[in-house]
C-alpha cells in the first residue's frame, strides 16, 4: 500500500566511512520501520550496496537521480547524489571526497524537505572534522539545518526515560557562561514546550530548568548567573503559562527526572544533560531538532571509524530515530 507523502522520511547515509551506512541498512530492514516510513535515502550506490551485504539485508531501494521522483509513485528509493570511488568510501579510512559526498547527502535531503517532498529527515552521523578536511564550513546537522530553515531550533536527546535540550550546543566550555541569555532560554522554553506539546502529544509540559554552577549556585557562592540569569527567564516563561520550574542542580534533578517528574529536562550545556541521558539511552536515544518545520532526528552516536565494515555496529539507536521522526510526522499530519 502507497505511504502518505507526510510518511515518506528523508534519509541520509552520512560519513560513507562510517558506520552510518551499515545501521541505516540494517534499521530500514526492521519490520517496525518498514511498516512505519517509506525511505528516501540520499547517499551512494556503491556505499548503500555494501551497507546492505555488511548488514546481511535484502536491497529494496528504487534508483532515482531525484526526490521529485519518489513523491509521484511513493516507493522507497536511494536519491543516487555520489558515485565514490572505492577508495574514498573504505571503511573506518576517511577521505576529502568522502567530506564532500557527506555535506551533499545533507544538502540534497534539506532541499528534499524544503520543497516539502518528505515529511520528515533523520540524519546518519557524519564527521565534521572530516567535512572540515574538505575545506568546507561546517558545525554540526543542528546549526546547518537552522541556517537552512532560518529557524531557531533547539537540540534535544530523547530517549523512553529522559528527554533533555540543552541550550548551548557545540561550544568550548569556557565560553558558555557568557553565552547564556535571559532572553534566549525564553525562546528555547517556548520551543521545548511547544514542541512536547504538539509534537509529542502532551497536555501539559513539566520541564526542569537546571542551574549551570554546581548546587546551582548555592545562594550565589559558586556563581551567579541562576539568581541574575536562569530564574528570571523561568518566571517569564511561567507567566506565559509553561510549566517550568528550576533552577535546579543537576546532580540532583536528573534521579527525579528518572522516575518520571519531568517530561523534559533543559540543561544549560551539552555534557551537563547528555551525560546522564547516554547513560541511561546509549543504544535507544535519538537527537531531534525542535522548532524545524518539519521533524528532524538522527541516532545519538558518531562515525565510529573503528567499527565501520567490521559487522559490530549497532543498529538500535538509527532504528530508533527513524521511527520516531515517523510518528513525530506522520502521526501529527495525519490529523490535520
Amino acid at each position: 500500500m502507497r505511504q502518505s507523502k507526510a510518511c515518506l522520511i528523508a534519509v541520509t547515509l552520512g560519513d560513507p566511512s562510517g558506520i552510518g551506512p551499515e545501521v541505516t541498512a540494517a534499521a530500514l530492514a526492521s519490520r517496525a520501520a518498514r511498516a512505519a516510513l517509506t525511505p528516501v535515502v540520499f547517499g551512494d550506490e556503491r556505499v548503500w550496496a555494501r551497507a546492505c551485504r555488511l548488514a546481511g539485508v535484502p536491497d529494496r531501494l528504487r534508483r532515482v537521480s531525484d526526490a521529485a521522483q519518489v513523491a509521484s509513485t511513493g516507493s522507497a528509493s536511494l536519491v543516487t547524489v555520489s558515485a565514490l570511488a572505492a577508495r574514498d568510501c573504505r571503511p573506518g579510512h576517511p577521505t576529502e571526497e568522502g567530506g564532500r559526498a557527506q555535506l551533499a547527502y545533507l544538502e540534497r535531503a534539506a532541499d528534499a524537505l524544503v520543497l516539502g517532498a518528505v515529511g520528515g529527515l533523520c540524519t546518519a552521523p557524519l564527521s565534521k572534522a572530516q567535512v572540515s578536511r574538505a575545506g568546507l564550513s561546517f558545525s554540526g546537522h543542528t546549526e546547518y539545518l537552522a541556517g537552512r530553515f532560518g529557524a531557531r531550533v533547539l537540540m534535544m536527546l530523547a530517549g523512553p526515560v529522559l528527554r533533555v535540550a540543552v541550550h548551548t550546543t557545540h561550544l568550548a566550555l569556557r565560553e558558555v557562561a557568557a553565552r547564556i541569555s535571559e532572553r534566549e532560554l525564553g525562546v528555547d522554553l517556548q520551543i521545548l514546550d511547544r514542541a512536547l506539546r504538539e509534537r509529542f502529544g502532551l497536555a501539559r509540559a513539566r520541564i526542569a530548568v537546571l542551574g549551570l554552577n554546581p548546587h546551582a549556585g548555592e545562594g550565589g557562592l559558586f556563581g551567579d548567573e541562576e539568581a541574575r540569569i536562569i530564574a528570571p527567564a523561568i518566571a517569564k516563561a511561567r507567566r506565559r503559562g509553561i510549566d517550568a520550574s528550576g533552577p535546579h542542580p543537576a546532580d540532583g534533578l536528573f534521579p527525579r527526572a528518572a522516575r518520571g517528574e519531568y517530561d523534559a529536562v533543559l540543561a544549560m550545556y551539552h555534557d551537563q544533560g547528555l551525560v546522564a541521558l547516554k547513560l541511561l539511552h546509549f543504544d535507544d536515544g535519538v537527537n531531534v531538532t525542535l522548532g524545524l518545520p518539519r521533524p528532524r532526528t538522527s541516532p545519538d552516536h558518531g562515525v565510529a571509524y573503528e567499527l565501520a565494515g567490521k559487522g559490530l555496529a549497532r543498529p538500535h539507536s538509527m532504528r530508533a530515530a527513524l521511527l520516531l521522526v515517523a510518528r513525530l510526522s506522520c502521526a501529527r499530519d495525519s490529523v490535520r
